[in-house]
């Protein structure tokens, strides 16, 4: 890519956003602003996310690396060691920018690690630290803090990065006046908020659209996990691996862009690939990941495997799944027993083909060995007690 080419990329996460959003054909219109960006992006259908909670699928998105590959505590609010190499930090070195902004106290400075390499790392304030849930309203307050970070780090005339998590349908799920009133049940209420969220991620987009630089920049919309709402017996996220916790929302509008739908897997892992492209930077030929910028631009898409990481930590069994055309094989417990589904014919996975589909079992199981000879886990340091 030509320097004249170089996009600034605007990442913009919405923390357990599924991936059941009108768009993909559930019937509330519950987010308008971000459905009509997606109208005019290249949308993915089955996009999954590193993992099934913040802790883990974050730290993969901002390294390009698995969580079990990096350096990090055994605690559910991970701490990654500053010893791993962040994008951000790489970017840092060449001269570019990385600002972000975020509605989560897990996210203060020196708690996850999630700051190497960004010159500009701010948090909502006033946010206590609630290991259980977020009962905080924030996106209100996110939006203008966003727009100022933007408004200094455009001002440069290097490309920038800038990374702004929203936080509001997390549980707990408030309701909101701005918001339609659709019931009292979780589900109701959980799209209440990400009605509200999608209203502030409107006025960040109305003003990137009135800038200069609108037409230099990339704007990349995911979820960092999904959100349970009764599924297989399980709410909220974290745990498990099952579709509603790791499929989420991806699309992306490139300036010029034409919009496209792409319904073969991808996962997170291609997030820091394609950022670097985008930037003008050279891929690191130790990532797992693949740069999607050539299918962004209409190129051809190939099927890839993709894997979902949760490794151990002092409330979960480490698991790992993978994602190969239409099945889904997940390993439990170190791999000591495995499930198969076909997502084509069963997206519930509720038949598990292990036992009885040998031939399916037998070409995914090669394959995931074939992987994990590949995959380098690096032991947790501490946080998990001993049984």
């Amino acid at each position: 890519m030509c320097i004249r080419d170089r996009l600034n990329v605007l990442f913009v996460t919405i923390d357990s956003l599924r991936a059941d959003m009108p768009w993909a054909g559930y019937p509330r219109p519950i987010a308008p602003n971000l459905t009509a960006l997606q109208a005019k992006s290249v949308s993915y259908t089955h996009a999954y996310s590193t993992s099934s909670f913040t802790s883990k699928s974050v730290a993969g998105f901002l390294s390009g690396r698995y969580p079990s590959q990096l350096a990090r505590t055994g605690k559910f609010f991970t701490k990654y060691s500053d010893e791993n190499v962040f994008m951000c930090e790489t970017l840092s070195e060449k001269g570019i920018p990385c600002v972000g902004a975020h509605a989560h106290a897990y996210m203060g400075k020196g708690l996850s690690g999630f700051e190497q390499g960004f010159s500009d790392w701010r948090l909502v304030p006033n946010i206590p630290f609630d290991y259980n849930k977020d009962p905080y309203v924030t996106s209100q307050a996110l939006t203008p803090m966003a727009i100022e970070m933007l408004g200094t780090v455009a001002k440069g005339n290097a490309p920038f990065f800038a990374w702004f998590h929203y936080m509001d349908p997390h549980d707990e799920y408030k309701t909101h006046a701005e918001a339609p009133h659709f019931g009292k049940r979780a589900r109701d209420l959980y799209d209440e908020e990400v009605f509200y969220t999608d209203l502030w991620i409107g006025k960040l987009l109305d003003y990137v659209k009135a800038q200069p630089w609108a037409d230099k920049t990339a704007i990349v919309i995911t979820a960092d996990h999904g959100e349970g709402f009764g599924e297989h017996g399980f709410y909220r996220h974290a745990h498990e691996l099952w579709e509603p916790l790791c499929r989420v929302p991806l699309f992306v509008l490139l300036p010029g862009g034409t919009a496209r739908s792409i319904d073969v897997p991808r996962g997170h892992a291609d997030l820091v690939p394609t950022f670097l492209e985008l930037l003008g930077m050279p891929q690191d030929a130790t990532l797992p990941g693949t740069s999607l910028v050539s299918e962004l631009r209409g190129g051809p898409t190939p099927h890839r495997d993709v894997v979902i990481d949760l490794p151990e930590d002092e409330y979960n069994e480490r698991r790992r799944a993978l994602v190969h055309e239409s099945y889904k094989l997940i390993a439990f417990a170190n791999d000591a027993r495995f499930s198969l589904y076909d997502l084509d014919a069963d997206p519930g996975e509720l038949v598990d083909l292990y036992k009885t589909n040998k031939a399916a079992a037998d070409a995914m199981l090669e394959r995931y060995r074939a992987l994990s000879k590949r995959f380098e886990d690096v032991p947790p340091r501490g946080g998990i007690p001993k049984h």
